[in-house]
């Protein structure tokens, strides 16, 4: 009769996460170019510099326990991207952002941070606001092409993916929206798919297109976005 094999046992213990602290950051300058795995990487780095006491996974592959939410698309700058860190042992928020940040190149920072209140950070992103640069159009004619838009809603745009083209229904979506001298300013619902800058761009279909920009991410109240760490 064979043997029964042996278990192998865990190299690692997880560690309980005592404290999760959540954090705004801000991707700006040449790192609106970057990913989201280049944030992640860059995090982690400087986690580990800072000596944090964050919280590990167990198993044969430990991982540190950081939760990333609706991140920002390549190429694009953001003033309100969101991150939780999981600690194995309670600091002070501000200590934490700062030591983070003294890791972090430029372009990527810590804007804000608090301990977490409990319950999911990603439920709190109910939707974005998107400054969209239009340079030399005046706000008559982007609030022109914004109100034939909505005239023909709902409108969807082809979004090209790895799998192939998906058709991404633009106007579900839209919330709320200003109109400036050389820029859009649209809020929108949260949604899967998400609902990305370039395909408002497309939806809109006005010419001399310029950068775009992530300006606040919350629940949606009022009218307007709001901040995810009140309440």
């Amino acid at each position: 009769m064979a043997a029964d094999p042996v278990k192998r046992q865990s190299p690692n213990e997880a560690h309980p996460v005592v404290q999760r602290v959540r954090m705004r950051y801000s991707k700006t300058g040449r790192m609106r170019f970057g990913s989201a795995r280049d944030f992640q990487r860059a995090l982690e780095r400087a986690v580990r510099r800072a000596q944090l006491p964050i919280a590990m996974s167990g198993g044969f592959n430990p991982h540190p326990r950081i939760s990333y939410a609706n991140a920002v698309p390549t190429g694009t700058a953001s003033l309100a991207e969101y991150v939780e860190l999981g600690l194995a042992e309670p600091r002070d928020p501000q200590d934490v952002a700062a030591a983070v940040n003294a890791g972090l190149p430029d372009g990527f920072r810590v804007e804000a941070a608090t301990v977490s209140p409990g319950g999911s950070l990603a439920d709190r992103l109910e939707a974005s606001r998107w400054r969209i640069e239009y340079p030399g159009a005046g706000a008559p004619a982007i609030a022109t092409a914004v109100a034939a838009l909505l005239d023909r809603a709902p409108v969807t745009v082809t979004r090209m993916t790895k799998s192939g083209p998906r058709e991404v229904p633009v106007t579900d979506s839209w919330l709320a929206h200003s109109c400036e001298p050389g820029a859009l300013v649209v809020i929108v619902r949260s949604t899967v798919p998400t609902v990305r800058p370039e395909d408002i761009v497309a939806a809109v279909g006005l010419a001399g297109v310029g950068p775009a920009t992530r300006e606040a991410q919350g629940p949606f109240r009022d009218g307007a976005v709001g901040d995810p760490f009140d309440g």
